[in-house]
């Protein structure tokens, strides 16, 4: 079964024609990621689907049920999560506050739950949001997103600004939420290591689905890699993602 299903979305900024008839599946219980480069439309890609900058034309799917022209807060209560490019995290209050602030779901994640997945979250719960490092206030966006107990969860470029080892543990979190039993889909400008912990890929230029198959099958392309990445990028394996 599909979690997510968007079926030509055309989406605008004004007059500019952003996304042109872009067509994906985020199939469930599987990591699925867009990767493309700097204005290629990937944000408004995940915009388009949560409702936040809605699509001139095309259709979206959640499970089954058409979302099409639904507002942002009525598909998260639909069970889905998102986490923009930027943390956001709330500055004056504390960890465990921040934690506090989503309403309450039904469902295994818990606060104490996500203490034991984020255990340096715990180590930093009484500390102000401004006090944390961008890795730590990544972990708390994806925790606090998290809290909604989502089927669903969506991030854009977590990995960006991070330093390399903060990066490998945001990757090792989002590894997990497949064996939680949450399906993902993940913008990502690290396009080698997003392929290594993808099932699917789909690839963005200029506002076109260039590519959407597996991510092995991409993995092996490495014309392609070097294209979205460059050739100097770092290559990074799963066994450096995953625990010993």
């Amino acid at each position: 079964m599909s979690a997510l299903t968007a079926e030509g979305l055309n989406t605008y900024y004004g007059k500019s024609h952003i996304l042109h008839d872009v067509s994906l599946d985020v199939a469930e219980g599987r990591i699925t990621t867009i990767l493309g480069r700097n204005g290629a439309g990937k944000t408004t890609t995940l915009r388009s689907l949560v409702g936040l900058t809605p699509p001139r034309s095309g259709r979206v799917s959640l499970f089954g049920t058409d979302i099409t022209g639904w507002p942002p807060y009525r598909i998260a209560a639909a069970g889905v999560g998102y986490v923009p490019e930027g943390r956001r995290v709330f500055a004056n209050l504390t960890v465990d506050e921040n934690l506090r602030v989503p309403l309450e779901r039904p469902g295994p994640y818990t606060i104490e739950h996500i203490y034991e997945l984020f255990p340096r979250l715990r180590e930093r719960a009484t500390n102000l949001g401004r006090q944390l490092s961008g890795g730590e206030q990544e972990m708390l966006s994806i925790a606090r997103a998290m809290l909604l107990n989502p089927r669903l969860l969506i991030l854009d470029e977590p990995s960006q600004g991070l330093a390399p080892l903060i990066v490998k543990e945001v990757f090792r979190i989002v590894a997990r939420m497949r064996e939680e039993g949450i399906s993902v889909l993940l913008v990502e400008q690290n396009v080698r290591m997003s392929l290594e912990i993808s099932d699917d890929a789909h690839v963005l230029e200029n506002g076109q689905m260039v590519y959407s198959g597996t991510a092995e099958a991409l993995r092996g392309d490495e014309a392609r890699i070097q294209a979205l990445a460059g050739a100097s990028a770092e290559e990074w394996k799963l066994e450096d993602l995953l625990p010993v």
